[in-house]
Formats: C-alpha cells, sequence, structure tokens
C-alpha cells in the first residue's frame, strides 16, 4: 500500500514538472508597442508624448487579422498603395503563423467566394459565446475629413469592386480562419482562448476602425488590440481638409488611434518573432 501510495505521488509530481516544462517551453511574442498621453512639457504646456513599451505575450493567445485585404479596390490610389504592401504583408503572415500565431482572414462581403474553405468552416464551427455590452469609450473626430470617400485620384462613386481576399496572401486552409462576421469571430476566438488581437490591412480611418471585428469592436470589450502601423493605409485625399498630403493623412490617422483607441507595432516585431528556418 506505502509502496502504491509513492508511486502515486511520483507521477502526480512527474505531472506538475511535465506541465511545468510544457508551459515554460511556449514562445513568447515580444512586441514593441507605440501609444500616445497627454502630458505637460517642463514649461507646463500640453504635449502629445510619444511612448513604447516593450511586452511580451504569447503566440497561442494571441491572433492576427487581415482586414479587407481586397483583390481589388474601386479606388486606383488604393490599389497602388495596397500592391506595395502586400509582399510585406504575406511574409509577415507567414511569420506570424510559423510563431504559433493564430490568422484571421477578413475580406469583408467576399464569404460567397470562401463558401467550401476549410478555413471558413473551421470559424463557422466554433461555438456561439455571447458578445459583452462595450464599455464607455471616447471616440473624438478623425483628423482628415473623408466625406468625399477619400479617393486622391478621382474616382468619385464607390462600387463593389472586390470578389475575394487578395491572392498574394497565402491561405493555410489547415490552419487559418475565415470570416466577415462579427460575432464569428469573437466565437472563434473565445474557443481557442485569444485575448490578444493584432490587425493590419486598410483602410485605417474606415474598415480598420469600425468593422464588427475591429477597433471599435474589440478594444471596448477588453480585448488587447494593437495595429500594425506600417501595414495599413488610409481614404485620403488631400483636396480635403486637413490639407496635407497622403502620406501625412495616413500619419494622423495612425497618431489618433495610439492617442485614442490602441497602440500600434511595427511589421519587423512579427517577422522576428518566427522561429529561425520558417519562414
Amino acid at each position: 500500500m506505502l509502496a502504491d501510495l509513492r508511486l502515486l505521488a511520483g507521477l502526480a509530481a512527474f505531472t506538475l514538472v511535465a506541465c511545468a516544462s510544457l508551459a515554460a517551453d511556449e514562445p513568447v511574442l515580444k512586441l514593441n508597442l507605440r501609444s500616445q498621453s497627454l502630458a505637460q512639457d517642463a514649461t507646463g504646456h500640453n504635449v502629445w508624448r510619444t511612448d513604447t513599451t516593450s511586452k511580451t505575450f504569447k503566440p497561442s493567445e494571441t491572433a492576427l487579422l487581415l482586414c479587407d485585404v481586397w483583390d481589388k479596390h474601386w479606388c486606383r490610389g488604393a490599389n497602388e498603395r495596397l500592391a506595395a504592401m502586400l509582399p510585406r504583408m504575406n511574409e509577415t503572415v507567414k511569420a506570424a503563423r510559423a510563431a504559433g500565431i493564430t490568422i484571421i482572414h477578413a475580406p469583408s462581403e467576399t464569404m460567397d467566394f470562401y463558401k467550401d474553405s476549410p478555413a471558413r468552416q473551421r470559424v463557422r464551427e466554433a461555438p456561439s459565446v455571447p458578445i459583452p455590452p462595450p464599455a464607455k469609450h471616447d471616440a473624438p473626430p478623425l483628423p482628415i475629413d473623408a466625406s468625399d470617400q477619400g479617393s486622391d485620384t478621382g474616382e468619385k462613386s464607390w462600387f463593389k469592386a472586390w470578389t475575394r481576399q487578395h491572392p498574394a496572401i497565402e491561405i493555410d486552409e489547415t490552419r487559418d480562419g475565415i470570416s466577415d462576421n462579427g460575432q464569428e469571430i469573437w466565437n472563434f476566438m473565445q474557443a481557442r482562448g485569444m485575448k490578444n488581437l493584432i490587425l493590419f490591412g486598410v483602410h485605417a480611418n474606415m474598415c480598420i476602425l469600425n468593422r464588427p471585428f475591429a477597433i471599435k469592436a474589440m478594444v471596448p470589450r477588453g480585448v488587447n488590440v494593437m495595429l500594425v502601423r506600417d501595414l495599413t493605409d488610409t481614404m485620403y485625399n488631400p483636396e480635403r481638409s486637413p490639407y496635407v498630403s497622403h502620406e501625412e493623412g495616413t500619419r494622423l490617422v495612425v497618431e489618433y488611434i495610439e492617442k485614442f483607441w490602441c497602440p500600434t507595432i511595427l511589421s519587423e516585431d512579427l517577422l522576428k518573432a518566427a522561429p529561425a528556418g520558417k519562414p
């Protein structure tokens, strides 16, 4: 009897050590989060202070979501700027996936294209979890005027030009998820214990902020949201206020997000996260 008890005790101790070892072996995702806060300078004047803080996250608790990285946009300027980012976007997705981060593809209004996709079914099959009511969150007006829909290349009327996610972004049907539905994505994240959401895609002043799976939906519900600031763009026409270049307009929106909604990171952080030799 005593020998049996000792054996059971030994097995229990081994199990605890093994579990602790598995937890310790999980890779750590180190990200440099940039945010801005209102402060006073040495002379007592109000200023916006930029802070960068390094934090670690568990890849198993983190999702990378691609917002509206469509195959085509109605605005030529938007297409050109996305084309320039696509190679870096795809490399970032591969690195994040290799590091153990779950990839969610969210090309809105194109789910018919993915009706037979295993990645689409994977999200749809997640058990339903009620979305909690949002906490109160201030939302000052944006720093740029996009009331003309933001085209900087002369197009005046909006139309649905997209049919799918851009084919330059690789989808792993055995691991990734596909959805444009806020409830589905919430279910998928909860089923996998994901507390952190990294976003990139287009456009920062529109879909990135306002989609039901994006910043304004997730931040007030307690999700740790981060925007990849070098893999996003805005819909902004320099003919409108504040009458700056398109690049400056995008920078202003990124700063707005850092001030009032969530921190931003660089794709470089995610590219470094991939284990050696992957990709």
